[in-house]
């Protein structure tokens, strides 16, 4: 059963995930989907950015100019913007914003390369809401004393009386569920949307969908991202008590 992999103008096309071929691992059925062919387009494609970088950067000029440059100015934003939400505990957590923003914008805006968007598959924004969950927690066991935990789990109310502790432990759990569900539903209606358009208007929609996908996969793929890489720093800060 194997279906295409890019989202084109062509008929017949939609918006689910299907599976290119079938093999079996330990007896058990296991396919590979589209989600996992627009994965690892995205990140062939990465890491052939990152092998160039690293060798512009190995060559780096005083003055960068042309491709050194753009590497810089991406590092440079991605660290600022890391700076202004995080403050004194930025520089460890350069890495892994700055992995994740990359990952998530591309992942975003693969649907102009006809690609569907990794992230329109909830398989793959679960786990990056997972990590930035073991993150959290790790940097909240780690910043702070087991005492002051227990009495933020306990709050609004004082230690010794855990009515709230219940309900501030589903509030935690729910943080990687929000996130992961915030970029997966609005990266997918815009799949929908396209999909859509391109189902009901076949050959008439031959170039003025490009705009919308200009919105749908461009702008409002960076504003996703965006919101997920500013909320996890926010977390993230609140588990150290930066603020």
């Amino acid at each position: 059963m194997g279906h295409g992999i890019l989202l084109s103008g062509a008929d017949n096309i939609d918006f689910m995930v299907h599976g290119i071929f079938q093999y079996s691992f330990f007896g058990h059925p296991v396919w590979i989907t589209t989600t996992h062919v627009s994965v690892l387009i995205v990140l062939l494609i990465l890491i052939g950015f990152a092998i160039a970088a690293n060798r512009a950067m190995a060559k780096a000029s005083e003055e960068p100019t042309g491709f050194q440059n753009v590497v810089e100015l991406i590092v440079e934003k991605l660290d600022g913007m890391v700076d202004g939400t995080m403050g004194k505990g930025a520089p460890s957590y350069y890495n892994y914003i700055g992995t994740i923003f990359i990952f998530i914008l591309f992942s975003n805006i693969s649907g102009l390369l006809g690609l569907r968007p990794p992230t329109a598959d909830y398989g793959v924004t679960l786990p990056l809401g997972v990590l930035t969950f073991i993150l959290i927690h790790f940097c909240e066991f780690r910043y702070n004393k087991l005492g002051d935990i227990w009495k933020d789990k306990c709050s609004p109310l004082p230690p010794w009386l855990p009515i709230w502790l219940p309900i501030n432990i589903i509030s935690d759990v729910a943080v990687p569920i929000s996130l992961s569900l915030r970029l997966f539903a609005n990266v997918l209606s815009g799949t929908v949307m396209m999909a859509l358009i391109y189902g009901l208007l076949g050959w008439i929609a031959t170039a003025w969908p490009a705009a919308l996908h200009v919105y749908f996969d461009l702008f409002s793929g960076a504003i996703q991202t965006y919101v997920f890489c500013m909320l996890t720093m926010t977390y993230i800060s609140n588990s150290r008590n930066d603020n």
